[in-house]
């Protein structure tokens, strides 16, 4: 059942892709291997539980151990593992802490973590010990369960239909599967779950698995030190909108990792709703928010307000979790996103349309590309770069706005040719989806947004295409912000002049595609104005060009604060920029924000001058670190503690793009929301599949789910004797 080895601290088969073997089937030989590993929990487990659910990595082997025909791959039948080297499993003073509090008692202020009581000094308690047989049969349970989470198949029903509730086809058929394969325990009770009904047992395992999932994930963040709070737009699932949380950190092998851990309510009863959101992650998930040094949130429409209330609140209870950027989505495309104006929010919208639209149908595709030809006849490069970057997802590129506006006659002459579907070649659906880009293309109001949203984000453009590159490119964007804010200022202070050019820009492409040049109906009807009382220049500066520029200046500056920028600063203690800006040496007064996280604050002078003679000289054919992975990488880095502590710090910044090999829990969440059918979408199954790779106990989670419900024991037990 584990995708990742069993020993402790080891990165195998997660952040270190290893083969892995199980455990032996034979007791004896099993046993070996349990010995070898050094841990105490796998002593206590059965060989044939052993065998099935845990795995060694092919590092705990010599080379001896493998058959000689496939190195590497295939163990010979007395493979013993020899090589557990645990000493040298790299650990932070957070994860020392959390071994050591594993040998208390149980704890838990305010929901945080509780450990488990060792049997020697846990009170004695009136409930009956669990059979052995309700045991297996829970186990019998999971398993199933687990394997549907972890394949994304739903085990019940439409999550919106309260008639069919959580009764399960696939949940049954594969219980069935197993009584076939021999589970006897499993067909002794199958009869009195058939009589109960499906529904409520499923149901409750189900919440058990999420319980159970979000400890293991909040455990391994916590051991691991600090972690940034992260959040990415609301869903919709079952009808109810949920806030999506990723934490991120870097774990035992100094890797950035992102886990996530679950949805929150973004519509809950009563006025202070980020009070309650907070309560939440802290009381009930029992996420240690102390830990907490960086959080990033985005966030559109309808829910902005809530989400910025919530991270208002977090600043405000936490002030060292600063607000930053997350690198996930364009600079550019957040905050036109964070931009309540009806023209923006017309053109964002109608941006996911498109994509959409394009992505549903790839033959459409073909014919988009046929339209730029038609369109730039006499420049062939530039219609096939345009083409090029049209088969990508160009709506979410920080120069979105600048690409809509070089197609938008071509798209609007591809969507009316798919609409009028004069040669009958699509549905009703897409010449439907067409039509809705089409009103959407032919509105003043969006080409007049549009055209604002390209000459004001131009200014970001650059510097937010940096942010997400290398360090290097990071680190000039911190540099550089100082003149972006003051180009957005001029702006601002010359509103006039800019929107005039603006204005003139938007008529002649309305003229250019026959589009009237007037005010939104809506704003007319609102105020009961009739057409002409108001200049259509007039009221687009007033409702658009202003407002934009001001909104985009107030969120840069929200976002890259200077504490945010100092951290970003710190990126010149990577060796490759310390070899460019040789002259320039890392700033220590930037640094000194990390004075309350770092092991000794006293010899950090010395420690940085150390660190920067070391890398100021490069030699002939050497190549130094280029990105923060690279760096915390390096065997000398254990030398320098206090410069480990902050690039494990600057690791778990959102602002910094992660490698393609770390963001993968985003890339499950995404797969998830866009793949499965909302009405089979599950906040708890989401956790499940998303984390799939978590080592997951039948043992303990039965253990939990005996102590969420203690009286399935004897309700059970009744059912049999009926």
């Amino acid at each position: 059942m584990q995708n990742n080895c069993a020993v402790q601290n080891c990165p195998g088969g997660m952040s270190d892709p290893q083969p892995l073997f199980r455990f032996p089937h034979d007791p004896q030989r099993c046993m070996k291997w349990v010995e070898n590993c050094q841990w105490k929990e796998l002593i206590e487990k059965p060989a044939e539980q052993l065998y099935r659910y845990y795995r060694l990595c092919g590092k705990h082997f010599d080379s001896s151990a493998f058959d000689g025909d496939a190195p590497g791959t295939v163990l010979k039948d007395d493979a013993i593992p020899t090589i557990f080297n645990l000493s040298a499993q790299p650990q932070t003073e957070q994860g020392k802490r959390g071994k050591d509090m594993a040998k208390d008692d149980e704890t838990g202020s305010r929901g945080r973590k509780r450990i488990k009581k060792t049997q020697a000094e846990a009170p004695q308690e009136d409930t009956q010990p669990v059979p052995e047989e309700k045991k297996k049969y829970l186990k019998s349970l999971f398993e199933v369960l687990l394997l549907l989470g972890e394949q994304s198949i739903p085990p019940s029903g439409s999550a919106d239909n309260e008639d069919e509730g959580l009764k399960s086809i696939t949940f049954q058929a594969l219980l069935e599967c197993s009584i076939k394969c021999g589970d006897e325990v499993l067909k002794t009770r199958y009869n009195a779950l058939q009589q109960s009904g499906f529904s409520e047992e499923l149901s409750q395992l189900i919440e058990v698995c999420e319980k159970y999932v979000r400890s293991k994930v909040i455990k391994e963040v916590e051991q691991n030190g600090f972690f940034s709070l992260l959040t990415d737009d609301p869903v919709k699932i079952s009808k109810d909108w949920c806030l999506p949380v990723f934490l991120r950190f870097v774990d035992q092998s100094k890797c950035q990792r992102e886990r996530f851990v679950g949805f929150l309510s973004v519509e809950r009863d009563g006025d202070d709703v980020a009070e309650k959101m907070l309560s939440e992650l802290i009381d009930n998930w029992g996420l240690d928010m102390d830990q907490c040094r960086s959080q990033a949130h985005s966030s559109s429409g309808t829910h902005f307000s809530t989400v910025k209330a919530f991270a208002a609140k977090v600043s405000e209870r936490y002030p060292k979790a600063i607000l930053a950027f997350r690198s996930a989505h364009a600079l550019n495309v957040s905050l036109a996103n964070s931009i309540s104006l009806s023209g923006v929010q017309l053109v964002m919208s109608t941006f996911k349309k498109i994509d959409s639209f394009f992505c549903d149908a790839p033959l459409l595709q073909l014919e988009f590309e046929h339209a730029i030809s038609i369109f730039y006849p006499d420049k062939e490069d530039k219609a096939n770069k345009l083409k090029a970057i049209c088969r990508t997802s160009w709506t979410q590129r920080n120069d979105a706005f600048e690409v809509a506006l070089e197609v938008i006659e071509a798209l609007l002459l591809c969507v009316d040719s798919v609409h009028d579907n004069e040669d009958m070649r699509w549905n009703d659906q897409v010449t439907h989806n067409a039509l809705e880009i089409s009103k959407a293309l032919v509105d003043f109001e969006f080409i007049m947004a549009l055209l604002v949203l390209k000459n004001v984000t131009v200014l970001t453009q650059a510097f937010g295409k940096n942010l997400q590159g290398e360090a290097a490119e990071a680190h000039l964007a911190a540099v550089n912000l100082k003149a972006v804010m003051q180009s957005l200022q001029e702006v601002s202070d010359n509103i006039d002049v800019y929107h005039e050019f603006w204005y003139d820009e938007a008529v002649n492409l309305a003229t250019a595609m026959e589009i009237p040049v007037k005010i939104p109906r809506p704003f007319l009807r609102k105020r009961q104005r009739q057409p002409g009382s108001i200049q259509p220049d007039t009221y687009y500066k007033e409702n658009l060009s202003v407002p934009v520029v001001k909104h985009i200046i107030r969120e840069m500056k929200e976002l890259f604060c200077d504490t945010h920028l100092n951290a970003l600063s710190c990126l010149s203690l990577v060796p490759a920029i310390i070899e460019q800006n040789k002259p320039t040496l890392p700033e220590e007064a930037n640094v000194h924000m990390f004075n309350d996280d770092i092991p000794n604050a006293g010899s950090l002078s010395a420690e940085l001058h150390c660190w920067s003679v070391k890398w100021s000289k490069k030699g002939k054919g050497e190549t130094f670190p280029s990105s923060l992975h690279k760096t915390l990488q390096l065997a000398d880095v254990k030398f320098f503690p206090n410069v480990l502590v902050i690039l494990r710090l600057l690791s778990i910044l959102p602002t910094l793009a992660l490698d393609n090999s770390c963001d993968v829990a985003y890339k499950r969440f995404r797969i998830y929301m866009d793949n499965m059918p909302d009405r089979f979408k599950s906040r708890s199954l989401a956790l499940l599949n998303i984390n799939y790779d978590v080592e997951f106990d039948l043992d303990s989670m039965v253990e939990m789910y005996m102590k969420v419900y203690p009286d399935r024991q004897d309700e059970s037990s009744a059912s049999r004797q009926m």
